[in-house]
């Protein structure tokens, strides 16, 4: 019985190694350019040039605030996003073992046993006779000579991998997102503290004018200029008091849990910069960005699934019952080599109609169309990246500017404030360049919390933070 049986296993994979009818795959050709962007736009300084690549970077590299680690970490552990990504994963994954079994014949065992009470004649009393049996059995086994189920199961495979993908784009995606909260919480609550500085110096100024004004010093239009920067020095305080408020409830939602108060920034400028990184020379790094990866193992899903619909052209073999059995007495039953298999293998010819033709077209057009996501998801990385660069080479210009600027208005204040003081000016040009004054401040507040979110948005499109997901 066991030589036929290992005969049988024999001539099994033998079928098994049939042929497959799925398709030859080739990867599309990118339809992009080879390189970068260049112009004014995309100037880059020597240290740019020397930055390591974003995918060589670990978020904890990238990332060196610990604050900011500790509050990414949590996320990652508790963000029901990316949570649900990773069940999908899992799902993915057992879907592919299930596809999988098909390859293989279905075993099913039994063993019987019984035992009587007999009187035999000629003998005194009760004897007692058990009986035991074994039954072995192959159901349902379909024989895969054209491939159709392989293809099935290449199909599952390319679909488990690209769920991977997804998870490793959603935790990108996750990263990059606390980062950001993270960051405008803390430029917002800068400006508050802008906005509260910025008030109660506006309230001395109002109580010096009043005094002023009792006696005859200072007209009433002065008094009422006053008060109403007093009043819109106010609303901001109100407005940033909401907008961090917000931004710290967001950055609780992204977390997964609420962050601890002592892990939240307290200023945009107390936060720990963030490194350059390269994008390299050629834009065939996009390739390895995991919405790509997605993209093309869908796409070989789809080609694969082509195989499966042409091998439903072709016959279809299967053993419906394959039963080996024994019985006999416990001793002797794997001994007395009293199994007997039985074949009844069941052809399935195919039908050549318009719902096999059909299923063939639609595979087809399914491939084409992921082809299409495909090098689209490949145009909008591209797009991504070079919006990222463009940005990063106008940033510093902007910065330069931007304190240039806040230094010169500074000036202005001081000087308008002087000259007021010694009669010589009116209070309308004081409170002009403390105006100017405090839209210079928030100005440059914005810039570097631009700064440090395209810095953030550059290491996210050039694949960045999606490695292992262990905090």
């Amino acid at each position: 019985m066991i030589k036929k049986l290992y005969s049988f296993l024999a001539i099994t994979a033998v079928l098994l190694s049939g042929c497959t009818m799925t398709p030859k795959y080739t990867r599309p050709d990118a339809p992009v350019p080879a390189g970068w962007p260049g112009g004014q736009a995309y100037k880059e300084t020597p240290a740019m040039q020397g930055a390591p690549a974003a995918a060589d970077l670990q978020w904890r590299e990238f990332f060196a605030d610990t604050r900011l680690q500790t509050v990414i970490a949590k996320a990652l552990n508790n963000n029901r996003d990316l949570r649900v990504a990773a069940l999908n994963v899992e799902r993915a994954r057992a879907l592919y073992r299930v596809q999988r079994a098909e390859l293989f014949p279905k075993v099913e065992t039994g063993l019987i046993a019984s035992k009587q009470h007999v009187r035999i004649s000629g003998t005194t009393g009760l004897v007692t006779l058990e009986e035991y049996g074994a039954n072995l059995g192959i159901t349902s086994w379909e024989i895969d000579l054209f491939g159709r189920i392989r293809s099935l199961g290449k199909r599952a495979l390319e679909e488990y991998f690209a769920t991977e993908q997804a998870r490793r784009g959603a935790q990108i995606l996750l990263v990059s997102e606390v980062a950001n909260a993270y960051l405008t919480l803390a430029a917002d609550r800068e400006n508050l503290q802008l906005a509260k500085s910025t008030l109660e110096a506006q309230q001395a100024s109002y109580k010096v004018i009043r005094r002023r004004f009792e006696v005859g010093l200072a007209p009433e239009l002065d008094l009422r200029q006053v008060q109403t920067r007093v009043d819109a020095a106010r609303v901001d305080v109100a407005q940033y008091t909401e907008r961090a408020a917000q931004d710290a409830n967001a950055l609780n939602l992204l977390a997964g849990s609420p962050v601890p108060a002592d892990l939240l920034p307290g200023q945009l400028s107390v936060v720990k910069p963030l490194p350059d990184v390269s994008p390299g020379m050629s834009s065939e790094v996009l390739l390895c960005r995991p919405d790509i990866l997605q993209s093309e193992y869908l796409l070989k899903a789809a080609n694969a699934n082509i195989g499966a619909a042409r091998a439903a052209f072709f016959p279809r073999i299967s053993l419906t019952s394959a039963i080996g059995s024994a019985s006999g007495d416990l001793s002797g039953l794997f001994k007395s080599g009293s199994f007997v298999w039985n074949y009844a293998p069941q052809v399935v010819l195919p039908i050549f109609d318009a719902r096999t033709w059909s299923a063939l077209n639609v595979t087809k057009v399914d491939k084409e169309i992921a082809i299409a996501q495909y090098e689209k998801a490949i145009q909008a990385a591209f797009k991504d990246v070079a919006d990222a660069l463009a940005r990063r080479g106008t940033l510093g210009d902007r910065m330069e500017a931007q304190q240039s600027l806040l230094d010169a208005t500074a000036q202005t204040y001081r000087l308008s404030t002087a000259r007021y003081e010694k009669g010589i000016d009116i209070y309308l040009n004081v409170l002009d360049a403390q105006r100017s004054l405090y839209s210079a401040q928030q100005g440059l507040i914005a810039v570097r919390l631009a700064k440090l979110a395209n810095q953030v948005r550059l290491y996210a499109v050039l694949g960045g933070g999606g490695g292992p997901s262990t905090p």
